[in-house]
């Protein structure tokens, strides 16, 4: 059994669901990204530093090889002079050199040096800092060791680029990832990027292979984890209450989204057969709700016109149909009255006859249009002489308008050739001449001409008869419409020859145009296509 679940709680459902798996995209993409920028920066921190590093030794041995002091000529031999003097303080961290040494270095003495002596070495904070010679010898640590040491590049196992670095056994727990890089000649590891396990704490540790020595500078990863930690926590809390505003926000934008749809629900529902004329009240935008209205009512007015042709029709059957019913009735009512004689029984019997030929006229009509407008009648389409087909309709009204005196003139091209179903348009060219006789007095006039251009042959029929009142000419192709029933009531038919010719051009892919003036005569104007077209419909 289906749901009973309303469009505003739907939308607002997958509006949520929307709003909740983007924050968590969005969470999780800014976490990963964040995380991978603090170690990438570390990384990058780490290598300022060892670079830093190296530069303080090389500046401390091109120092102490330009100094005129014997004692400091002794000390310039050990490039790892520096660090040596601090061991005195246990670690402490290195000191400043001498006022001596600086003035025999002189003021030109660059000013990163003294920035990097005094922020890392001074005040190492989470900097791990270990310094061996190239014979991998510790010379100095930073104080914060303690007495623990770093890795060197000996505590590694001598590998190639495709295999996967392990330090000693008794460290190898320590290790978690290891990226590495060669020297030139790509068979000596320079430097080693690692995770450290020191003093119960992770450290992001680089070891690199300088000309001057083996530099080891770790990081503790309790910052980026508290950051991360930190940016976590944030998003936990934040998650549910943007998740909870979004719901309120989507149930309101759902409910403003709906009125209108509930409005127009409500203006619906009080339309129905019997006062199609109502409209739903139009809403001034271009938005969706505003086509959906204009559509409704566009399709309101359609289902109007159709009721009421319905009506109309319904109301001109019955009409038609009761009429040669009644009298059929009377005349078998007449005939069983009284005995007749055997001519009266044949006038009735004639009479009778004739009101049958014209029910079953109107029937097979009817169900002709019926059966073309569900397409099961097949046109036979050719190539055929319309100049020709059109002399002898013209022939034919001559002789129907003899009894009438009515004068028929015509003017046909010769040998226009059109693709077309001759049966059917001489069915509609004749019903067009037959009507013209029909609604044209004693003694008038009817022209019949066929002419082409370019892309149409025109077929016109023009009387002077009685003519069509204006606001009638829409209707004339109804079935059963029949214009002035109190002056064709002298005239024979059911009203459905012009649905008839309607429907043959209409599926020859033609217009049929009607001029009229009242008491002066119309003309009906039939424009088949010259060329050959495609995809012909039979309705």
């Amino acid at each position: 059994m289906a749901t009973q679940v309303s469009l505003k709680v739907w939308l607002t459902f997958w509006y949520s669901a929307i709003v909740a798996l983007s924050l968590s995209a969005f969470g999780a993409y800014t976490y990963l990204s964040v995380s991978k920028n603090l170690h990438e920066n570390l990384d990058v921190s780490l290598v300022k530093v060892v670079n830093s590093l190296d530069y303080i030794i090389s500046e401390n041995q091109i120092t102490n090889k330009n100094t005129f002091n014997a004692k400091l000529n002794r000390t310039g031999k050990d490039k790892f002079a520096i660090f040596r003097e601090s061991e005195r303080n246990r670690f402490v961290g290195p000191l400043r050199p001498s006022l001596e040494a600086q003035i025999m270095a002189g003021e030109k003495q660059d000013a990163v040096w003294s920035s990097v002596y005094e922020h890392i070495l001074l005040n190492p904070r989470n900097y791990f800092i270990q310094i061996a010679d190239t014979n991998n010898e510790v010379i100095w640590r930073s104080r914060n060791l303690l007495t623990d040491s770093l890795p060197v590049l000996a505590d590694f196992k001598k590998v190639t680029p495709k295999d996967t670095l392990s330090i000693k056994p008794q460290d190898k727990d320590s290790i978690i990832k290891l990226t590495f890089d060669y020297d030139s000649s790509g068979d000596k590891l320079d430097s080693v990027f690692t995770y450290y396990n020191l003093q119960k704490q992770q450290v992001r540790l680089l070891v690199k292979k300088t000309p001057h020595a083996i530099i080891s500078v770790g990081y503790s990863m309790s910052d980026i984890q508290s950051n991360l930690n930190e940016l976590f926590a944030i998003q936990i809390l934040a998650f549910p209450l943007v998740l909870i505003l979004s719901i309120i926000g989507g149930l309101v934008l759902s409910r403003l989204a709906m009125r209108t749809v509930d409005q127009i629900t409500l203006a619906a529902d009080e339309i129905s057969e019997k006062n199609l004329s109502l409209r739903i009240p139009e809403v001034n935008t271009k938005d969706e709700i505003g086509h959906l209205v204009r559509t409704f009512n566009s399709m309101i007015s359609r289902l109007e016109k159709s009721f009421a042709q319905i009506k109309r029709f319904t109301s001109d059957a019955s009409h038609e149909l009761k009429t040669p019913l009644t009298i059929l009735r009377g005349e078998l009512e007449l005939a069983l009255r009284s005995d007749k004689s055997k001519e009266q029984y044949e006038d009735i019997l004639i009479s009778a006859l004739d009101e049958v030929v014209r029910l079953t006229n109107v029937v097979e009509t009817l169900l002709e249009l019926s059966k073309a407008e569900a397409g099961q009648i097949n046109m036979n389409f050719e190539k055929a002489n319309l100049s020709r087909l059109i002399q002898d309709i013209a022939e034919d009204a001559e002789i129907l308008a003899e009894n009438k005196d009515i004068k028929v003139s015509k003017n046909i091209e010769d040998d226009i050739f059109v693709y077309i179903d001759s049966a059917r348009i001489h069915q509609a060219a004749l019903n067009i001449v037959d009507n013209a006789i029909k609604y044209t007095p004693q003694g008038g006039e009817i022209k019949i001409e066929l002419t082409n251009n370019q892309n149409y042959t025109i077929l016109s029929v023009s009387d002077t008869g009685v003519g069509i009142p204006e606001d009638e000419l829409k209707h004339i192709f109804d079935r059963f419409y029949r214009v002035d029933k109190a002056r064709s009531s002298t005239t024979h038919g059911a009203g459905l020859g012009l649905s008839i010719v309607k429907w043959i051009v209409d599926a020859h892919n033609g217009f049929i145009e009607v001029n009229s003036e009242l008491n002066k005569g119309s003309t009906f104007v039939i424009k088949l296509p010259m060329k050959k077209f495609e995809n012909i419909s039979s309705n």
